[in-house]
């Protein structure tokens, strides 16, 4: 069995490859997936320690196992990640463990390619102003990402509550040669950008719909808990809502909320990726469209990127190669 630690993972999952692997994915069925299984254990000081697992399985293929942790007192007591995760890939014939990866390095990647994937398709391909909301450990990331699949992107903007942090992250883009500079003002921020993504740990809006210019997309990160929420109501109701699968509206405060409060109905959800891939929906129609992508991950992505990093550690290419079905 192969240990694969974050460098090398880094190294295997380019943007650009992994992104279009992710759409080749997406062109054949969801592997199999189970609702993840939560363990947590209080403490009197503070939040509890949380295990997490999330198992995905294409039979015959391959067995992903997904293990996170948090534990929020690491820092002060052992000088350890609060959060720490690894995933397992084992052989769908045998069962037999053939791999160990990083998992912070397999998430971040993963998750900066899915908001790509849906920026390749939903954002406009003249698309020049990133702004990136939110500076943490996934951000850089996403920039990356957005820039690999519109390079016609001339000026990024970093917004984050901590303008310090959004300033280094700045710095560390512009060492790499992405034009980027940190900004103070977020509502002023907003109508410059052609492409919007927040990656932010909020629980009430940051992002105003009526703010936003004709023709953006908004890649929404966040919100993976029903307290968390990004974008305010006027943004679903100004945008073609889309997301990378419809479990993540019975997860997100991002929809729950505004379904319960009929703001939303489950129909304005025009589609997921597998339909977006596979042409069974439409997505930007006009220049003037206003494009909404929730990024809502789920372990069947997991699997995809690990078959995918099983695929290139073998010497070979993704392990199928499909025609997108016709609208």
């Amino acid at each position: 069995m192969q240990t694969i630690d974050a460098a090398r993972v880094h190294e295997l999952l380019e943007h650009g490859k992994l992104v279009e692997a992710l759409r080749q994915a997406h062109l054949g069925p969801m592997p199999a997936i189970s609702d993840r299984q939560i363990y947590s254990q209080p403490h009197e000081d503070g939040d509890p320690d949380v295990l997490i697992l999330l198992p995905a399985w294409e039979p015959q293929e391959g067995i992903l196992a997904k293990l996170v942790t948090s534990f929020p007192r690491n820092k002060t007591r052992f000088g350890a990640p609060t959060v720490n995760s690894l995933y397992v890939f084992l052989n769908g014939q045998s069962g037999v463990p053939e791999a160990i990866f990083d998992g912070e390095a397999v998430i971040f990647r993963k998750t900066s390619a899915d908001s790509a994937l849906g920026a390749s398709i939903l954002a406009r391909k003249d698309a020049k102003t990133l702004l990136m909301i939110g500076s943490g450990g996934l951000a850089p990331y996403l920039v990356r990402a957005h820039c690999t699949v519109r390079p016609s992107i001339r000026d990024v903007l970093i917004w984050n509550r901590t303008l310090s942090t959004a300033a280094k992250l700045a710095g560390t883009l512009v060492a790499e040669g992405i034009p980027a500079r940190q900004v103070s003002d977020l509502d002023q921020a907003v109508p410059c950008a052609d492409i919007i993504s927040c990656a932010t740990m909020a629980t009430s809006p940051l992002l105003k719909g009526k703010l936003l210019s004709p023709g953006v997309h908004v890649d929404l990160v966040g919100s993976f808990t029903p307290e968390m929420r990004e974008a305010d109501d006027d943004v679903l109701l100004r945008g073609k809502i889309f997301v990378d699968h419809r479990q993540i509206t019975k997860r997100s405060g991002e929809f729950i909320g505004p379904l319960a409060r009929g703001i939303i109905t489950p129909d304005d959800v025009r589609g997921d990726m597998f339909e977006l891939c596979q042409g069974k929906v439409g997505g930007r129609e006009s220049d003037h469209d206003i494009t909404v992508m929730k990024n809502g991950g789920g372990s069947y992505l997991d699997y995809f990127v690990t078959r995918y990093l099983m695929s290139r550690l073998r010497g070979g290419g993704p392990a199928k190669t499909l025609e997108p079905a016709r609208p």
